[in-house]
């Protein structure tokens, strides 16, 4: 179904290889938005927290209401709070619309855009992360802040976590792209801030998934990515 998408992260170069004056180094985006609701708790977790809720409350030391006090004593408020919480599954979810950042609202997602990456003839479009050819930048951190500023026009809802890449990968020729000169792609990590809406555009189309889904569009690369994301 994406196998267009495993085309854009080649193979690594094997050891040994050294960048050359003249290869190009490429800024890469992983661009995430953190989960916004609390994630269910695994039901081994959850069978320890029920079973040492049970362990102290049978040995803890129960007081008299008398000794409490009034306005001490347990269960006698006469108080009700009507709260229902929002649903954890949204609209968008129910219809998987990945184009929406109001889905998988309790697991990390990632952008990947659909468009003409470096080192690609321009009549093929691949699934690729937000990145730029490093040029005149004064460090490979500004050139990707640019690649995504060119994504979203503003950086004002980003948040770039550190200065220094994530991972890196060290591109060769293939048979896709039997004529390309070798280069490295860094990627930088960023992430949503302050909205649940962003207009993405310059690129054919974006998606939102999450690390599972990240995987089916690079099946070609699990283990590179599982490296690089950790989640």
């Amino acid at each position: 179904m994406h196998k267009s998408a495993s085309i854009f992260l080649q193979s690594l170069k094997p050891r040994g290889y050294s960048t050359s004056a003249t290869d190009k180094l490429v800024a890469a985006v992983l661009f995430e938005r953190l989960p916004v609701v609390i994630p269910k708790l695994d039901p081994v977790v959850y069978a320890f927290q029920e079973f040492s809720l049970r362990w102290r409350q049978q040995y803890r030391r129960r007081y008299p209401d008398e000794v409490l006090g009034k306005s001490d004593a347990r269960g006698k408020g006469d108080y009700q709070i009507d709260f229902e919480p929002a649903p954890r599954i949204t609209e968008a979810d129910k219809a998987n619309d990945r184009k929406s950042l109001e889905r998988a609202l309790d697991r990390r997602l990632y952008l990947l855009l659909k468009g003409n990456p470096y080192g690609f003839s321009s009549d093929k479009s691949v699934w690729h992360f937000p990145e730029k050819v490093y040029e005149c930048e004064e460090t490979m951190r500004e050139c990707a802040e640019s690649a995504l500023k060119s994504v979203l026009g503003d950086l004002s809802h980003t948040y770039f976590v550190g200065n220094a890449p994530m991972a890196h990968m060290a591109i060769q020729p293939t048979e896709e792209s039997p004529t390309i000169a070798p280069f490295k792609r860094f990627f930088f990590k960023s992430q949503v801030i302050g909205t649940n809406r962003l207009k993405i555009g310059k690129c054919e189309d974006h998606v939102w998934v999450t690390k599972d889904e990240l995987l089916e569009y690079f099946p070609e690369h699990v283990t590179f990515l599982n490296q690089m994301i950790i989640s």
